[in-house]
């Protein structure tokens, strides 16, 4: 089918293209029609909607019948920076600086996801399977699942909801069977589990008496700035929520500022006379930089339960260097709170593989998703964030707390 196929586009491009120009034609051509396909493929895959993130499974077809090497090289070149195309704003933004700088980062982000797909393509049909199985492994673990984002695995939550890992084998079958010649069965089967599963996905509801408080609080280039109004401020909205009968309630990234004795006694104090818990984000100053963390707040208690494994390379995480954010990479997958196993993600770890699979590897009651979205704009990538963390709740059918300070 596939031979037949491209049989097909290459006769009706003989016809229409004097001979000398066959070579152009078949190196370029060809390049730049998957390059095109693979391009709308990452802008409707990660566009910020559920019903749409399935697209993304197409990719490994492009990649796997693209015509060289180089070909599968400019694939996936296409489908990473459009599907990320977000992330020029969001650098110029977070930087305060020139777009010019926001392109240069977003190329560099490119590079390890293009490089893994150029090295391991072969033109060898029976090994493709094998060689996408190893670029879905390469690309969802560190050190290069760092960079891991757009990964198709992602929508087997919108496929499969509640399959849990069964679901997820699944789409990594589906996505192994769009390397090979059956890959026009695979996108009517994936165009049927679209249709389905558009008319009858439901978002994760929150865990019962568990409440995720958005915030719009302006803050410094930092990111990390929480100064005393804003702090009363946001004891206030707790408050409310305790009025309203929310039990634990969950805080942005930042939320609380730089976590010092200072600022835990002035929680403790003011939730003193209530029993709601508060999981929020903070910072935490270290010899060598700091943490950014969740901390869990009661009358009594004030502790960091949760360290980012991976926070934003380069803004955040730089280990070239002293004053960045520590990686915690593989630590404290599950924290427990209010007598619950949550699964925490702070921001980027929402666009990752390996933080939310290691967490259901302790299979969590729910699933804690927290982030500060000032920087990202219009950018698009709040949105996106959104959808990947309610498509791996949904995966596992588990309760989702969400809570962004845009």
């Amino acid at each position: 089918m596939t031979r037949a196929i491209l049989g097909l586009c290459q006769r009706t491009v003989s016809l229409a293209l004097p001979s000398k120009f066959l070579p152009f034609r078949h190196d370029a051509f060809f390049v730049a029609i998957f390059a095109l396909a693979a391009a709308t493929v990452g802008a409707v895959g990660w566009s910020g909607y559920v019903a749409l993130l399935p697209a993304a499974a197409i990719f490994p077809a492009l990649w796997a019948f693209a015509p060289s090497r180089l070909g599968s090289g400019l694939v996936a070149a296409a489908y990473f920076l459009v599907g990320s195309r977000g992330l020029p704003i969001g650098v110029a933004r977070y930087f305060d600086a020139q777009i010019a700088l926001g392109i240069g980062l977003w190329v560099v982000a490119a590079v390890p996801f293009v490089a893994v797909h150029a090295t391991l393509w072969t033109p060898q049909a029976r090994w493709r399977p094998v060689r996408y199985a190893l670029v879905l492994l390469v690309m969802a673990v560190p050190p290069l699942g760092i960079v891991g984002w757009g990964s198709p695995l992602t929508a087997a939550g919108a496929l499969f909801p509640g399959w849990g890992w069964f679901g997820l084998a699944t789409m990594a079958l589906l996505l192994l069977g769009m390397t090979t010649r059956i890959w026009p069965v695979m996108c009517v089967i994936l165009g049927a589990l679209t249709i389905a599963s558009a008319a009858t996905w439901s978002a994760p509801q929150s865990s019962l008496g568990w409440l995720g408080i958005d915030t719009k609080f302006p803050v410094s280039v930092t990111g990390r700035h929480a100064d005393y109004a804003q702090q009363r401020e946001t004891i206030r909205l707790v408050r409310l929520a305790a009025k309203q009968g929310a039990k634990v309630v969950v805080l942005p990234e930042g939320a609380l500022g730089i976590w010092t004795t200072t600022t835990e006694r002035l929680w403790r104090r003011e939730l003193a006379a209530s029993d709601v818990i508060v999981l929020g984000g903070a910072t935490v100053v270290t010899p060598g930089g700091y943490d950014n963390v969740m901390v869990g707040i009661t009358p009594s208690t004030a502790d960091a339960l949760y360290t980012q494994r991976m926070p934003v390379p380069v803004s955040m995480w730089q280990p070239w260097t002293q004053g960045g954010a520590r990686a915690g990479y593989f630590a404290q997958p599950v924290i427990e709170i209010a007598g619950m196993r949550v699964a925490p993600l702070i921001c980027y770890e929402q666009l990752l593989v390996w933080p939310v699979l290691q967490s259901f590897l302790q299979a969590p009651d729910a699933l804690v998703a927290i982030g500060n979205g000032w920087w990202a704009g219009g950018s698009g990538i709040v949105e996106v964030q959104n959808v990947a963390v309610m498509a791996w709740a949904a995966l596992l059918g588990l309760p989702l707390v969400q809570s962004r300070n845009a």
